[in-house]
């Protein structure tokens, strides 16, 4: 599939059939992923996939996915064939900067004027979402609270210094509910786009 197709075409799904996915499928969009940029090649990102029943239905618990489906949508989250977690890990963008070839003259790491560890991570979600659509997959998005967040990491392992930033449900798409904020519409071009000053 051609780059621009795949960003034309991908969007938030929220219904997926039951049909399985490969793992050698699931397997190239976690490469891709791992493509994502990273500050000093600090490698801060890391990944989880959850593909068994009894963890996708526990992700959709947690994302209170019962409270989406009172309001008109698909089981989307446990029904999917596989749940992909971006998660990273400040800690390791501060040791990285702290190492010989990053660190300053002044024996400082560098003040931070951007965390980049969340740029980072969201360029991992951006290929895990191109990636499923040039699989002819489709992906959508599920966030929780904090407590929700707390939960996963304590369940399933998660390190004390990852942090999650979401869960991206994958799978072959059926027709879905659109979400109303749709209807806002796109920006115009010149409303998005700023050439040589703002």
């Amino acid at each position: 599939m051609e780059f621009r197709e795949a960003v034309a075409r991908r969007r938030m799904v929220r219904h997926f059939s039951n049909q399985a996915v490969d793992r050698e499928v699931l397997d190239r969009i976690a490469e891709a992923a791992q493509r994502a940029p990273s500050a000093g090649f600090s490698q801060g990102q890391r990944l989880m996939v959850v593909t068994g029943p009894a963890g996708r239905a526990r992700i959709a618990e947690i994302c209170g996915e019962e409270e989406m489906v009172e309001a008109g949508f698909d089981r989307w989250i446990s029904q999917c064939a596989a749940i992909f977690i971006p998660c990273v890990s400040e800690q390791v963008y501060h040791d990285r900067y702290r190492e010989a070839d990053k660190i300053q003259e002044d024996g400082r790491e560098i003040d931070w004027p951007v965390p980049y560890w969340w740029m980072d991570v969201g360029c991992t979600v951006m290929l895990i979402l191109l990636a499923s659509v040039d699989e002819g997959l489709a992906a959508g998005f599920a966030g929780t609270d904090a407590a929700g967040y707390a939960a996963f990491k304590s369940e399933f392992g998660v390190p004390d210094d990852f942090s999650l930033v979401g869960f991206i449900p994958v799978g072959h798409p059926l027709p879905d509910k659109r979400s109303p904020s749709l209807a806002r519409g796109w920006l115009s071009r010149g409303e998005f786009v700023r050439w040589e000053r703002w």
